[in-house]
Parts: C-alpha cells; structure tokens; sequence
C-alpha cells in the first residue's frame, strides 16, 4: 500500500474542501468601505429604542502606552459620529501614559474621560478589569472595545454602527488592517491570514446554527443590553484571550454576530518583526489551548502535518504519489492570493509559510513551557499564578 499517496489525497482532499469554502464564503463578507454604508449619523436608528444616532462608549485599557496612546486616542476622538464619548483606563502604569492621557481629557472633556487605576483588585487580569471598570460608567447604548496602538479612520465607527443597526447585529467585529515593514511581519500576517481562513470560518460567524464565533481586540462592538445579559466582563476576569471570549459568549447566548472588513479603517501594527509577533503570542498560546498540555502537543503536531505535509511530501514523494501534495500546495497558494488582496501582502510569502509554521509551532511550545515553568502568565509586569486561571475555566 502506497501510505505516501493515501496521505497526500488525504491532505488533497482537506484543503480542497478548505479552499472551496473560503472561496465560496469570503465574499459574503461585507465590505464596509463601500458606498451602501457612507449613512449620515441621522439616518441611523436603533432597533432597541427607535432612537437617532444611538450613543456610542469606546473603552481603550491602557498600561505604558506613552508612545502610541496619543495618535491612537486623537485618532478615536476624530470621529465623524456625533453622539460619542471615549473612555480610557490608565491600568497602573509606570510610565508617563496617565498624564498623556489627563492632557488629552484636558482639551476634549465633551469626548474624553480617564479613569485611573492604582491597584488590581484580587482574582482580575490588569485588562480584563479595566474594561469591566469603563464599562460600568459607560452611557452608550453601544460598547467599543479597542485597543490603545489601534488607528481608526474617521468614518469607520458611523459606519459600522450603521451597518449593526440595519442588519440586525448585537456584535460586530471589524477585521483590522495589519501594517507592517519588513519581511518578517509580512510572513507571519500571511501565516495567520491562512489559519484564520482554515480554522475559523468568518463567514460562518452570522450563522446561529455554526459553531464559529471570532472576537478582535482590536474592535470589538457589543450592544450593551447583549453585554449585560452575558454578565460583562465580570464574567472573564481571568480571560487572556477575552476579545474571543466576548464573542464566543454573546453568540452562545443567541445574540447576532458578524465581522465586516473596512479598508484601512482599523488599523494596527502588532509587533516589531517575526520574533516581536511570537513573543506576543506567547502569553497567549497556552490560555487559548484551554492550559491543557494535550491539546497543544495535539495542535502542533496537526499544524505540521497539515501545513509542512503538502510541502515534505511535494519534494519526496514520486510519481503519482506526489499529485495530492501539489494539490495541496495549489490550494494554499490561491488562499495566500485571495487574502493579499485584502493585506496587500504578495501571495509569493507562500514560498516562506514552512518558516512561519515552524515559528508557530515553536511559539504554541514556548507558551506551554514558559506557562508551566513560571507556574502563571507574566502578562505587563504581573504574575497570575496558573492555578486561578485553570480554575476560572477561561
């Protein structure tokens, strides 16, 4: 029997079937740039109240942002949306982020408003608590939940809201436009483009019958009467990975969900470089994986059949044998096509995805072993030990 043919139809056959939905689905994402959602605040009302221009609070968690708070935060007040106020918590920090902030609530107290935090209160992550905090004093009939590097352009909340409120929608993601500058950012975006097409199934997000769900902190925006029947954030106090909590928590509970590109109208730099990208995984990896040691040991070996597989068996196998494993790198080429139209990056990034897979892998290792060896995550200069967060199930 010819294994090496069995497992390349068998990889075949699993990004065939990847492949074909995507390209079926991704269109069905909507595009926030065009022209049906450019609807002037007045025009847009809530299906709750029946109110105009329904109120917006964006809540930025902030700990040592001094050099990207500012733009960030000038670039949320310039919105073109009337009836708006941003929320910021300075979480403890140690650098100069507090008096940045007061300086720009000085000169915009209609938009902004800070609160400081000086000590975290006994079972909460810095982040967690300090949405829950925003969230409490917020006024909008409408949460934002934001990030304090993240970039928006004028007119992407009006619409976004806009497009919430006539499609029906208790949460909304916006997909944010990842900048990068040098090769290494560019391989690892295009690795994660891929993943998330693989395993996550945007498209499949508005559907109430599929398991999907998704969460972004970039933008994240809830309905509060959705966010107050989940219990808010005071149920995800110990959740590394709350944006996709929040998610997975409001589309649990019935509540509509969907996500929608907008071209340029998020932006974000994640990090400096490859290694920038995997060192701020790692506090990530292992929560994501439930801090469950077989799960990650399961998913790396998975990542390196399904994503090295194609590319050993392409140049070992011979004949007849090698025809699933060109398939399959067939169809992982038009996925990195598909998404650079959306990233800008060049499909060509194809030729690094053996570097960037074994970068993740090692990454997936590193957040087990850096978890179980500190005994916790060490997230922003805090320790939480790895026996509350097991045992907050989050």
């Amino acid at each position: 029997m010819n294994w090496a043919m069995i497992g390349g139809f068998a990889l075949a056959a699993i990004w065939t079937w990847h492949t074909v939905a995507a390209m079926l689905g991704m269109p069905s994402i909507k595009e926030l740039s065009d022209a049906t959602w450019d609807i002037a605040p007045g025009d847009i009302v809530s299906k709750t109240t029946g109110e105009r221009s329904p109120k917006v609070s964006i809540i930025v968690p902030a700990r040592n942002e001094e050099h990207t708070i500012e733009p960030a935060m000038r670039s949320l007040m310039a919105a073109d949306y009337p009836r708006l106020e941003v929320i910021a918590v300075n979480d403890r920090s140690t650098d100069q982020t507090g008096r940045v902030l007061d300086e720009l609530a000085a000169g915009n107290p209609q938009r902004l408003i800070v609160l400081h935090v000086k000590e975290l209160p006994e079972g909460w992550l810095g982040k967690t608590h300090a949405m829950w905090l925003a969230a409490g004093q917020a006024s909008g009939e409408w949460l934002l939940f934001t990030d304090a590097d993240v970039h928006q352009s004028t007119d992407v909340l009006r619409r976004a809201i806009a497009y919430a409120e006539r499609s029906g929608t208790d949460h909304l993601v916006v997909m944010p436009t990842m900048l990068t500058y040098n090769w290494g950012e560019r391989m690892m975006i295009a690795l994660f483009q891929a993943l998330f097409i693989f395993a996550q199934r945007p498209w499949k997000v508005a559907d109430p019958k599929a398991r999907d769900f998704i969460g972004v902190g970039a933008f994240n925006l809830v309905r509060r009467s959705a966010y107050d029947a989940i219990g808010g954030y005071d149920r995800f106090r110990l959740a590394i990975v709350d944006d996709m909590k929040l998610g997975e928590m409001v589309k649990k509970q019935g509540f509509a969900s969907n996500c929608v590109f907008a071209k340029d109208g998020v932006r974000i730099h994640w990090a400096q470089g490859a290694l920038g990208i995997v060192h701020n995984l790692v506090k990530n990896f292992f929560a994501a994986m439930l801090y469950n040691v077989a799960i990650v040991l399961g998913a790396v070996l998975g990542l390196f059949l399904v994503f090295l597989g194609p590319w050993v068996g392409a140049i070992f196998a011979h004949g007849w044998a090698r025809a699933g494993y060109l398939i399959s790198l067939l169809c992982l080429f038009t996925i990195y096509v598909g998404m650079s139209k959306r990233s800008g990056v060049s499909p060509l990034y194809v030729f690094l995805h053996p570097v960037g897979t074994v970068l993740i892998a090692y990454t997936m290792l590193l957040s087990m072993a850096a978890t179980l060896w500190r005994g916790g995550v060490l997230w922003r200069g805090t320790m939480y030990s790895l026996e509350e967060l097991r045992r907050s199930g989050l």
